[in-house]
């Protein structure tokens, strides 16, 4: 009885290699498995187009191909919605090349003949960069939990008070982000104006207390007596991450 095809682990990179020669593709093939990914390959540009449809971590992509070139079969990548970063593989070493490569939307570029332990660097510091990149992302798109039932959607820039949206100026935004990136630590009104609105004069802190008070009327259940974006004293402001408690 014939077996299934086994299904590839969640993690495995599926890397899409693209080589006309058929003796380096198996050689690339055999190399980039051995760092633990599943190989695709391709012969011909019109190939790696149709293959390009699917999700690939990584296409290793030669740039001298029959039919469609390896430079039209970037631009023709880049053209769909996900993302896929491309290693161009090729036996031109000109500046000007490098160039039209990376301009057609390469992620890196390397020259034949190449080392075996360059390429597999440059691949494992393309998944490196990307990996940051999706932490990044998520990170942005993850919202934000804090206080009294404050939640702060960063990437549409939206803020809920106790299950309600609250209308904020975009420097009311960015100070209320700030401090609830920052929970606990007191600033100052200088310090506040450097990272919030970027400078600091003299004579500009009553713009900080001008919005410190009207952030206070849009987020505290009594700005009269706030109980989260609280006064320090002789110091300045910090934003408490709990409600503070009754004296």
């Amino acid at each position: 009885m014939s077996r299934a095809p086994s299904t590839p682990a969640p993690d495995v990179r599926r890397v899409l290699i693209v080589e006309d020669e058929r003796d380096l593709a198996r050689v690339l093939k055999r190399h980039v498995e051995g760092i633990g990914c599943e190989v695709q390959l391709a012969g011909t540009g019109e190939e790696a187009v149709a293959l390009g449809h699917e999700e690939f971590d990584l296409v290793l992509l030669d740039v001298m191909l029959p039919g469609i070139d390896g430079m039209e079969v970037c631009r023709r990548l880049r053209s769909l919605k996900r993302y896929m970063p491309v290693l161009m593989l090729t036996a031109r070493s000109s500046d000007i090349d490098k160039v039209m490569g990376l301009e057609a939307g390469a992620d890196d570029y390397l020259t034949k003949p190449f080392s075996v332990q360059e390429l597999l660097a440059r691949i494992k510091a393309i998944f490196r960069r990307m990996d940051a990149m999706s932490s990044a992302q998520a990170a942005r798109e993850r919202p934000l939990e804090v206080g009294d039932g404050i939640r702060i959607e960063l990437g549409t820039r939206e803020v809920r008070v106790r299950g309600q949206p609250v209308d904020l100026t975009q420097k009311e935004f960015e100070l209320l982000l700030h401090f609830a990136q920052n929970p606990g630590r007191v600033y100052s009104r200088a310090q506040l104006l450097d990272a919030v609105w970027g400078y600091h004069h003299d004579g500009y802190e009553h713009a900080v207390n001008c919005h410190i008070n009207r952030l206070r009327a849009k987020i505290e259940a009594d700005p009269g007596e706030p109980k989260l974006l609280l006064t320090v004293w002789g110091v300045g402001y910090k934003f408490s991450p709990e409600p503070a408690a009754s004296q």
